[in-house]
């Protein structure tokens, strides 16, 4: 069992500080700033086989992953958004097992998840540089978990998930 949690988080869950600092705020926008470059190293000599090898038993093929993470950072780009510009808004879940399932998942180019991944994160950069302290103490609801987080947890949170997708990619080609 251990082995698959391993294979499950290579880097470990999410697993914010407390408090969050200002400067890891700045050290998470500099990951999302790096991710898509990383990616494309990493994925730019795959062929067309390994991006059908599962990184685990059971689990998403390396395509599906790289097309999750356009589909999952596109959430946290509206996830934003509205934490800006609501009141502690009410995000709206989605089931990414099935988004992974369907046609553009499964079989999409993968060119195409990193394009929207270099076009969302330069956008999300850019704002997120602009923010206040203050500004990443706006909370959001997720009506899930019946909880409230903070824009600094959910940095954090799409930082993590840059690097954990990235481990799963690593570890596959290896």
């Amino acid at each position: 069992m251990q082995e698959l949690e391993k294979l499950k988080y290579p880097i470990g869950k999410y697993d914010p500080p407390t408090p969050i600092s200002f400067t890891q705020i700045q050290e998470w926008i500099e990951d999302l700033a790096c991710f898509p470059q990383d990616l494309i190293e990493l994925t730019q000599t795959l062929t067309a086989d390994q991006l059908e090898i599962p990184y685990r038993p059971g689990g998403w093929t390396v395509r599906q992953v790289v097309n999750h993470l356009a589909d999952s950072h596109i959430n946290a780009y509206m996830r934003f958004h509205l934490t800006l510009t609501e009141e502690k808004p009410q995000i709206r879940p989605y089931l990414e097992h099935k988004w992974a399932e369907l046609a553009d998942g499964k079989t999409g180019d993968i060119q195409l998840s990193i394009a929207i991944l270099k076009a969302i994160h330069a956008r999300l950069v850019v704002l997120l540089k602009t923010l206040t302290p203050q500004d990443f103490e706006r909370t959001y609801f997720h009506p899930e978990v019946q909880l409230e987080f903070t824009m600094a947890y959910l940095l954090g949170n799409y930082a993590w998930h840059g690097k954990h997708h990235l481990a799963h990619i690593k570890s596959t080609i290896k």
